[in-house]
Parts: C-alpha cells; structure tokens; sequence
C-alpha cells in the first residue's frame, strides 16, 4: 500500500514529527500513528472516534458525503433490489456472489442449522414472560458458545465458515422463540422446507399444529410482499461499516472470547435507542403525535431550540446526504401502501413529517434526512410486526455483517487487544 507521509510539528519546541500516510482503494487517507504516544509522549484525544480508524477493512465501504454504500464492492441499490439476503450473506463471507449451485448449497445448510439444542429451550423459561426479546435474544446466543465451546479455538477457513453459517441460521430461531416466550405461547421449530425468511416469519407468527394454516392475525399464508420486503430490510442491515455495535464485536473479539460471546455484545450495543432502538423509538413517537393534524406542531418544537423535543428518524452521525438505504425503504414504504392496500393513520403521520423535513430549509440546511429507522419502523408495523421485535430484526440482518466483521479481526496478523487511551482530569 503507498504512502507518503503526514508532519506534526510540536510548537512547543519545534520539534517534528513524521508518520506515513496510508491510502485505501476507496474513502479518505489515514495518518498511522500507531508510534505517536512512543515517539511524543502524548495521547490522541478523538471522543466518539469520529477521526479515528481502528482498523484494514474490506468488507463495507460508506461515503457519507455521497450517500454511498458498498459491501464487497457492491452498490447496496443493486444487492437489494436485484439479490437476496442470503446471496448477500454469501458475498459477505466470501467475497463474492454465488452461483446457483453454491446458492442452492448455502441455502440449505442454512435451513438445516436453523435449529435449537433442546438443552437451550430451557433457558427461555427461565425469563419472566414479558422479557423484552432482546434481552432473552442477548442472554440464549451467550449461551450458545456453551454448546459450540469448539468455536472458542478455530483457526482455518472452513472453521470460520462452520461458524458463522451455524450463527447466521440460529438466531432468526432464537428471534422467534424469545418473542413467542414473550407472549407466553409454544414454540413453533424450524421447517426446512421454508426459505429463510419465510421460516422466521412462520417462527414467529404460526400456531402449533404443522404448516402455516393460520397466523397470529388470522391471515391464512405468509405473503410474498411480506418476504419480499423483510428479506429486503435484512440485506440493508447486513453490515454498517464500523459502527458501534460493530466496533464492541471487534473489541470483544480482540480480548480471544468466543465469537457467540462477541455477537451477544453486538446485540446489547445495538439494542440502545440511540443504535438499533431507534425504529422502535420512530413508532413510539409517530404514536404520541397521534394525528396528521398534530404535526405541524410537532415540527414546530422540533425546530424550537429551547424545546428538548427532537424528531426521531432524522439525520445520521455518517450519512450527511440521503442515506442510501432509506431511499431503497422509501420505495419500498411506496409499493407496499399499493400491494397491502395500506393507508392507515400512522403512515398518514409519517408520510406528512416525510413531505415536511424534505422541503423546510430548517431541515435541509441541516442536512436531517429520514434515515433508515424512519422508514423501517413503518414497514415493520405494516407488516404487523411488533415494536419489540424491530430490533430483533435489525439483529437478524446484522448477524452475518458482525461475524464476518469477527473473522476479517482473527484474520489480521496487526490486531491487538483494543485498549483506547484517556485524558485524564480528576484529582
């Protein structure tokens, strides 16, 4: 990789000093100062790392400036519009798209490792019935590693690949059953006759007694729109780059864990409202605002700077454009109205603060887009989907970016234990 070099000069005394500049493929240079504290004597201070880049990564590229999204190289447009999920988990531990042979492969493997040890079940019932299912999702994939204490040890690839497709298969499972313990109702086993997002939303939603003859709701099948656009929601949440929940994977990664104990971290980072929460925060407000009526009045204090009312769903800390994958929802949000005949209050409500934030100067200038969460909250409760399992959901779909995220860290021969420097200001 060619570099040239960066210059601080220490104004102090005037001394200089010079760390080379390493350029990727794509996005902006970095300055390696792994050697700074040794050479200076002095920390870096960067809260929230918003400058720094804590690792080589070829997995997902973000430009923020642009809107743009990549994984493997790949335009997210394309992977979701034209590719499954499961194609797109494929690409992301391979490097590439698979062929109909290796898709067929894959997908089967998936569906035969989507089962639960027995032993497992019993830990559901230890939690209280109305257990959010991210804290008994968090709690069963810790428990996992217990029964795949092997995993502990891998150090080849077909080890990496065992792994990560037995995580990437159970934890729609173990979604599904945290949510059906949650509503005190059996639960429903894996049927590998059905692809992979079709079974968790048969997990989730059949009555015991064989195929899907009835639902929860009451419908009498699972829709293709429904698989359609959930699989489509599990592909935009496949990986982020480095983000919180991520970054917590690989430092949890960096101290030798189980990769299970790693992803289970993951979960807990992301079910903060300010991560992963946040879709689930975007429902509960667009339910207190209540009525298309009551919007301008919401805009109103969101634009108040004395008012400590903020709009959920706007903005992002990286994207300052569009973000890419809430303009693939916001079609999406578009044809599902068409194809589920939906028009309800609540898309009424959020179709309106939609038509405002995209043409109010205060909005614009300050670049707050509707984001993802924005548009996946609506889509998951036009699915029928509760607000407990949206980040259920967004676990789903990050569980093959994290692992791959794992295995790219045991990978790097220049990884080490993640141990971040302070400033120091007490007595």
């Amino acid at each position: 990789m060619p570099h040239d070099t960066f210059t601080f000069i220490d104004n102090r005394d005037n001394t200089r000093y010079d760390y080379p500049i390493l350029t990727g493929k794509r996005g902006p240079s970095v300055v390696d100062i792994r050697s700074f504290f040794k050479d200076t004597g002095m920390f870096t201070y960067d809260p929230g790392f918003t400058s720094t880049a804590s690792c080589k990564s070829t997995i997902t590229f973000i430009d923020g400036a642009k809107g743009e999204l990549r994984y493997r190289g790949i335009p997210i447009e394309e992977l979701a519009t034209k590719h499954s999920y499961l194609e797109t988990c494929y690409l992301l531990l391979n490097e590439t798209l698979p062929n109909a042979e290796q898709l067929a492969d894959f997908d089967l493997e998936l569906r035969h490792r989507a089962f639960l040890h027995e032993g497992l079940l019993n830990l559901f019932h230890a939690f209280p019935d109305n257990a959010h299912p991210m804290a008994t999702l968090s709690a069963a994939t810790t428990a996992l590693a217990s029964f795949y204490d092997t995993h502990l040890e891998i150090n080849d690839e077909a080890e990496y690949q065992e792994m990560a497709r037995r995580i990437i298969a159970k934890i729609p499972t173990i979604a599904a059953y945290a949510y059906r313990h949650s509503l005190g109702i059996p639960f429903i086993y894996p049927d590998v006759d059905l692809s992979f997002t079709e079974n968790f939303l048969t997990m989730m939603r059949a009555y015991p007694g064989g195929k899907m003859h009835r639902t929860i709701e009451g419908e009498a099948k699972i829709r293709d729109v429904e698989i359609r656009a959930l699989d489509t929601i599990f592909t935009l949440h496949a990986d982020h780059e480095q983000n919180a929940s991520t970054t917590v994977v690989r430092g949890v990664a960096s101290t030798g864990a189980h990769p299970y104990v790693a992803i289970a971290s993951g979960i807990a980072a992301l079910w903060g409202r300010a991560h992963g929460g946040a879709n689930e925060s975007v429902i509960a407000q667009l339910e207190m605002i209540g009525s298309v009526d009551n919007v301008e009045t919401y805009i109103a204090k969101a634009k108040d700077p004395n008012d400590p009312f903020r709009l959920m769903g706007f903005g992002h800390r990286v994207y300052k454009n569009f973000d890419p994958r809430a303009r693939i929802l916001k079609e999406l949000q578009d044809e599902l109205r068409e194809e589920l005949g939906l028009d309800t209050e609540l898309m009424a409500i959020a179709r309106r603060i939609e038509e405002i934030a995209l043409s109010d100067d205060y909005f614009i200038s300050r670049k707050l887009y509707p984001n993802i969460d924005f548009y996946t909250g609506v889509i998951l409760t036009a699915l029928k989907i509760p607000k407990s399992m949206f980040t259920p959901i967004f676990v789903i779909g990050r569980t093959v970016g994290w692992v791959t995220q794992w295995i790219e860290f045991k990978k790097d021969t220049a990884s080490k234990i993640a141990r971040p420097r302070q400033l120091y200001i007490g007595d």
